[in-house]
């Protein structure tokens, strides 16, 4: 290794399923030299998901090593490649991707067993070496914090809305709440010259909802029958053509209640915890005559088409205006906990 390139890279691991006392912070881990399709990323900004912090709990349902690093997005500059890299040169700007194995085309057992931050290890750190294929380059218009909230949230709103029944103009979108797969989902459903249906607990959050394109707003703390709200809202009252599913067991009956004939729910999350009273089951499809589909972020091919359509498009991520530095990364993993951040939450890294 060049000896200008340091030896060594302060780091977090997850040790132990303690919630965030599971965290543990290192100073002086060796930094592995790239192989021969490798490549070096020094990172300059990192951003948390929903994920990262049940990782810690033990509550996230796929591959995971011990000791892992945590954190799936990243954003940073390649500063050293292997001897047979040709996607990247020295000085490339880089966003990581999720899935590392997930080049294109259908999720498998191996490419679910490739998550960064769950089965290899992630961005929380000073410097990572990847294999060259689980890199992509970074949309000029963004700075390292932007750049750094579109490995996971922004992804999976994309694969959400193009993946199975790409969206068209025309079409009627509904996203929940505003965390980062929600208001990407907005973004890009503007974009594309969809109509938005937003559901939101607060007229500030609303207001805020509006503000990045929103064409509808219901607060599903006083509708609570937002579903049949949301249709009634569609033209001739025939339901929305895409939901992008975040809530999870606790919000997909009045997701149900939505959704258009032929239409597409895509599942991504449950931050609204489980089922409060009996959910519907898999006939509800059936008598619905609709799609409903797991997700998990999405592949290589899709991230390019993003962030193409986030430089025409002119997108700008929503960053929350807090922003920790890597040896505050338990704190932002309670910060986020506690619901205080508005958009992504990112990590700066120095």
């Amino acid at each position: 290794m060049s000896p200008s390139i340091p030896k060594t890279s302060k780091i977090w691991t997850v040790e132990g399923q303690d919630g965030f006392e599971s965290l543990k912070f290192h100073k002086e881990t060796p930094i592995s030299e790239p192989s021969d399709y490798e490549v070096l990323v020094k990172f300059h900004s990192a951003s948390l998901n929903y994920r990262d912090l049940i990782i810690t709990k033990g509550q996230y349902p796929f591959a995971l090593k011990e000791k892992i690093i945590p954190g799936s997005d990243g954003a940073g500059e390649v500063i050293a490649v292997g001897s047979k890299v040709t996607r990247f040169q020295v000085g490339a700007k880089v966003v990581t991707l999720f899935n590392q194995t997930h080049l294109g085309g259908s999720l498998d057992l191996q490419t679910t067993r490739s998550g960064l931050g769950g089965a290899i290890d992630g961005t929380l750190r000073q410097y990572g070496t990847f294999n060259e294929n689980g890199l992509v380059d970074m949309p000029p218009s963004l700075n390292w914090a932007e750049a750094s909230t579109l490995s996971c949230a922004a992804l999976t709103a994309w694969n959400a809305l193009y993946g199975l029944k790409p969206l068209i103009p025309g079409d009627v979108v509904l996203t929940q709440g505003t965390g980062g797969v929600s208001i990407f989902a907005v973004q890009f459903a503007k974009a594309a010259g969809a109509t938005v249906i937003a559901t939101t607990s607060s007229a500030e959050k609303a207001k805020t909802l509006k503000d990045l394109g929103a064409d509808h707003v219901i607060n599903y703390k006083e509708d609570p029958n937002w579903g049949e709200t949301a249709k009634s809202l569609t033209i001739n009252k025939a339901g929305v053509d895409h939901i992008v599913e975040v809530g999870g067991p606790a919000t997909v009956a009045q997701s149900l209640k939505a959704i258009k004939i032929d239409g597409v729910i895509s599942t991504v999350g449950f931050v609204a915890g489980g089922a409060k009273s009996e959910q519907p089951g898999l006939v509800a499809a059936l008598m619905n005559l609709c799609t409903i589909r797991g997700i998990l972020v999405g592949s290589r091919v899709m991230f390019e088409e993003m962030n193409r359509a986030i430089e025409v498009n002119k997108i700008k991520p929503v960053v929350d205006q807090k922003v920790f530095t890597l040896e505050e990364a338990k704190e932002a993993y309670q910060y986020m906990w506690d619901q205080k951040h508005f958009g992504k939450l990112t990590i700066k890294i120095e």
